[in-house]
């Protein structure tokens, strides 16, 4: 089944063209320096969800290098709207600010630090909450973040199925604590929220409040 849906997925890749050019260096810049970002057909899925929502305040908790932030920027700026992302590492963030940059958006708010302490001390609410971050730590990425989401409001949590290895028995041993907190993740979002499994990309989660 997994390398089924890898097949689609790599179909369905085939189909997308990007026709911005930063996007497309980012993609190649992602690859040659083993930077995660989102892939294709979630990075058309996330921008299709929040102009669905029409988002006006967005949060992003994981710039990297901005790829999905500048997706994200420009579906709020169709609304008047802006992006606030946050980003652990100095490098990345100071890479994705230039990247910003040359994308020409100005409601960007990058924040430099550990989300887990910038989030407490945001005092807006948001529309729509992208959690692409440390793995190990979801949980409390989304518990901190879903008090920030206004009602109607959807968090979108990517490679929540982490490569497969949450359906298996057989991975990695240095990946076990990450694993077994992801599998606690997902039984506690199944059980205490709205929310929806997606077996595409590296796995999506929903989460509507």
């Amino acid at each position: 089944m997994i390398e089924e849906l890898n097949e689609l997925n790599s179909y369905i890749i085939d189909k997308i063209e990007e026709n911005d050019e930063l996007l497309l260096e980012l993609e190649k810049y992602a690859v040659e320096n083993r930077v995660p970002i989102v892939t294709k057909e979630v990075a058309k899925y996330l921008e299709f969800m929040a102009e669905i929502l029409k988002s006006k305040n967005i949060l992003e908790i994981g710039s990297a290098i901005g790829y999905s932030g500048i997706i994200l920027a420009k579906v709020a700026k169709k609304y008047n709207g802006k992006l606030t992302t946050i980003e652990i590492d100095e490098d990345r963030y100071n890479i994705a600010k230039i990247n910003f940059e040359k994308a020409k958006l100005t409601n960007v708010n990058i924040i430099l630090g550990d989300a887990l302490d910038v989030i407490s001390g945001l005092d807006e609410k948001y529309d729509f909450i992208f959690l692409d971050a440390a793995k190990g730590k979801y949980m409390d990425f989304f518990k901190k973040s879903y008090e920030k989401l206004n009602a109607g409001g959807v968090v979108f949590i990517d490679n929540i199925l982490f490569r497969g290895y949450v359906n298996k028995i057989d991975y990695p041993k240095r990946y076990k604590t990450i694993v077994k907190r992801l599998n606690e993740f997902i039984d506690y979002l199944y059980k205490n929220h709205d929310f929806v499994l997606l077996p595409f990309g590296d796995g999506i989660g929903l989460v509507k409040k």
